[in-house]
């Protein structure tokens, strides 16, 4: 097996989500939560089924009405409301649409195998169900799911829709049922996602009326035959003999749950003229067409691929202070698994952002991930009721020359300048990273940007969790720091010149450069050249210079007072 496709199953195969306890809410935000979520569900069906407009992406939607049904249960409440309730229409189906069971994982795809035999799997296309009625091998009516007894007809569009068999090569009366779905070409799911398929397809048809480019856009798939021949071989035959060829291309009979994982995993990654979004199990022998009903039955249940995108609930709001002082907003969220990655927390990437959106604790948030690695934040698809307050910063508390000290406030912005001294952008030295630092701060040992050059072998064994051996391993990084080239200090301490431009040989000529002296040198312009001269006009960067100057190290010496600009 190619070694992409068993990543693929090992990622397909992993549980759907981290489990969420009931929260921990008063019975009556419990019922205000739920009665809102119900509302926003109810106008998204409404829009949708009359309308033709999704206003939110397919799974999105799925998770939301999982979500509800977490919260009904919960709380003690029915959970049986149908999201099909807006759906109805005026004309009934010849035999009704039945739901489909879900399956979360392999083993609940054993357990519903379990003692079934003809068991048979397809691609489930993400698509709109419909029935189709001929009449002497003519299609004369279309008729969408609507709530599963009756839907809204649709045959206007027939004569647009060339992309289905209009008439068959046999002038037969029979009804069948399928998917309408967005043609595409070589559409891998795995790598594509849905592309809101469903939602497309929706849309057109819900129009007055559409032109024969758009109906060429719209696809058929039979997945069945409600009054055919009693054997699903039999009735696949038939139906790739009527034009329905793909109904017999994409099923597969199987008689184990690797059988089905297998097609499932390879469907995911195969290039196929539609949008998918899992498989359907269905076993060939079923009851006879009369005694179907709107809701799942026995025979028929769907293993969906994992979400490309998942719904989160907001734990809490921290915001993360940088070397500069820009705030970065970060989301804690419950656990959500996204692909082979747990997630647990995302980025907003700017205060003003966060003051925007106005995320708070309850809400419940959409995340993906970028580049298959990073996770992102996509947006906000439920504003909790109740809404808790977050602490953040003022807009001016952080800035390049805010918090050159440890103190009340001030701890994350100084471990980040003292992170971005040690890294690979100042002295590079060796396993001294945040986690040290923040250690030597928590202790008080550290509350410049310099005096850790001091700390010796026994203050340093006093910190929790720095042993005798790790001790000895910090003070020899310290001392190579010492033997650092100068321009590797100067550019550590964050000044704000670009790698490639030159610096002085040492501290008292860069402390004396003036405004004009900085931009006359080839790459920094008028605003690079004022950020330069404030910097080193600064009383906190001087002091620094000063003190290293007393650990004797490399080009720093009794500096000069700072010349007027």
């Amino acid at each position: 097996m190619p070694i992409v496709l068993l990543l693929i199953m090992v990622v397909l195969h992993l549980p759907p989500t981290w489990a969420n306890p009931c929260p921990d809410w008063t019975p009556s935000r419990a019922h205000a939560e739920i009665a809102q979520l119900s509302a926003t569900l109810a106008h998204w069906d409404e829009c949708y089924h009359r309308d033709g407009v999704a206003l939110v992406a397919d799974e999105l939607y799925d998770q939301s009405r999982d979500h509800l049904a977490m919260l009904q249960r919960c709380a003690g409440l029915a959970t049986d409301t149908s999201p099909l309730v807006s759906a109805g229409g005026p004309v009934v189906h010849p035999v009704p649409h039945t739901g489909v069971q879900k399956l979360a994982d392999v083993q609940r795809v054993a357990g519903w195998m379990a003692g079934k035999t003809d068991v048979w799997v397809q691609p489930k296309i993400d698509g709109v169900a419909v029935s189709l009625i001929y009449r002497q091998g003519w299609l004369t009516q279309l008729i969408s799911r609507g709530d599963g007894v009756r839907g809204h007809d649709w045959s206007r569009h027939i004569p647009q829709l060339e992309g289905i068999v209009r008439q068959l090569p046999r002038p037969l009366d029979l009804s069948l049922q399928g998917e309408l779905y967005l043609r595409l070409e070589d559409h891998i799911q795995a790598s594509a996602g849905g592309l809101n398929a469903r939602g497309t397809v929706a849309g057109l048809l819900a129009r007055h009326q559409i032109d024969e480019e758009q109906g060429a856009r719209i696809g058929l798939f039979v997945w069945d035959w409600p009054m055919g021949p009693e054997q699903q071989t039999e009735r696949l035959s038939q139906l790739a003999q009527l034009g329905f060829a793909d109904s017999q291309r994409y099923s597969v009979a199987i008689d184990t749950p690797e059988a089905a994982a297998r097609w499932r995993d390879y469907w995911f990654v195969t290039p196929l003229p539609f949008a998918s979004d899992g498989v359907i199990l269905r076993q060939g022998k079923r009851p006879p067409a009369q005694r179907w009903q709107a809701k799942a039955p026995y025979w028929i249940a769907a293993w969906k691929y994992p979400y490309a995108r998942r719904l989160a609930q907001v734990r809490e709001v921290r915001f993360q202070i940088g070397r500069t002082g820009k705030v970065t907003p970060i989301v804690h969220v419950e656990p959500i698994t996204l692909d082979d990655r747990r997630v647990t927390r995302v980025s907003l990437g700017s205060l003003s952002r966060w003051q925007a959106l106005d995320v708070r604790p309850g809400d419940q948030i959409a995340i993906s991930l970028a580049g298959l690695t990073i996770p992102r934040f996509d947006q906000i698809v439920h504003h909790s009721v109740e809404r808790q307050p977050v602490a953040a910063p003022a807009v001016d508390q952080y800035h390049a020359h805010s918090c050159w000290r440890a103190g009340e406030g001030c701890n994350e912005q100084f471990i980040a300048r003292l992170s971005w001294l040690a890294g690979k952008q100042g002295l590079a030295l060796p396993g001294v990273g945040p986690g040290t630092w923040r250690r030597l701060v928590e202790a008080g040992l550290v509350s410049t940007l310099t005096d850790w050059l001091a700390l010796d072998a026994k203050r340093l064994q006093q910190v929790p969790g720095i042993s005798t051996l790790r001790a000895a391993q910090l003070l020899a990084a310290f001392e190579q720091a010492r033997l650092r080239p100068f321009a590797q200090w100067v550019r550590g301490i964050g000044t704000p010149i670009g790698k490639g431009i030159p610096l002085p040989g040492d501290w008292p000529t860069t402390v004396a450069q003036t405004r004009g002296q900085w931009q006359a040198q080839p790459g920094i312009g008028s605003k690079r050249a004022e950020e330069l001269a404030r910097f080193f006009a600064s009383a906190e960067v001087q002091a620094i210079g000063s003190h290293l100057a007393g650990q004797a190290v490399d080009g720093f010496s009794k500096q000069p007072l700072r010349s007027e600009q």
